[in-house]
């Protein structure tokens, strides 16, 4: 996901900055880039055409990001790269709230989605989303996890937590 394009370039250098990644950039899909406590995935799987994926097309791709969601039983937080990406997660996910640049939703089962304007070049040439803006959803989304800010550029991960007799908390 963002490997060799701008929004990559602009979504990767602030998750170096946060010690989320080794590199600021991944320009090709063995260029070395590791990501530390995060995982990236779609809610559409395809470039539709003029960048608006249809209902259709984010029904058909729906069961994937579901999929990759159960893969992640110890999730915390989620962050929604723009409002297509929040709406997905909550539809999933069986959350509510409207979508907003730093936006919060809870998750049943103790999740919690944030919201960011996407890092696509219609938003960040314009200014509507800027590094500092996406520096702070990030950081608090690590606080929101318990992942601690970077230390010799790398960020420590909070281990999983457990409810009495239950499984890892999302």
């Amino acid at each position: 996901m963002f490997t060799g394009d701008r929004s990559g370039d602009f979504l990767f250098a602030a998750m170096h900055r946060a010690g989320l990644s080794n590199q600021a950039t991944s320009v090709h899909r063995r260029d070395g880039l590791t990501l530390r406590c995060v995982t990236v995935t779609a809610a559409v799987r395809c470039a539709p055409p003029a960048n608006r994926p249809s209902p259709i097309e984010r029904r058909r791709c729906a069961s994937y990001l579901r999929s990759e969601m159960q893969l992640l039983p110890g999730r915390r937080v989620i962050v929604a790269l723009g409002r297509l990406a929040w709406q997905a997660v909550l539809e999933i996910g069986q959350g509510r709230g409207g979508f907003a640049h730093g936006a919060r939703a809870a998750l049943p089962g103790g999740g919690i989605v944030l919201g960011s304007y996407h890092p696509s070049q219609q938003n960040t040439f314009t200014g509507r989303l800027t590094p500092a803006m996406l520096d702070a959803i990030l950081r608090r989304a690590m606080r929101l996890a318990g992942v601690s800010g970077p230390r010799r550029g790398k960020a420590a991960c909070a281990p999983r937590r457990r409810a009495r007799g239950a499984g890892p908390v999302p």
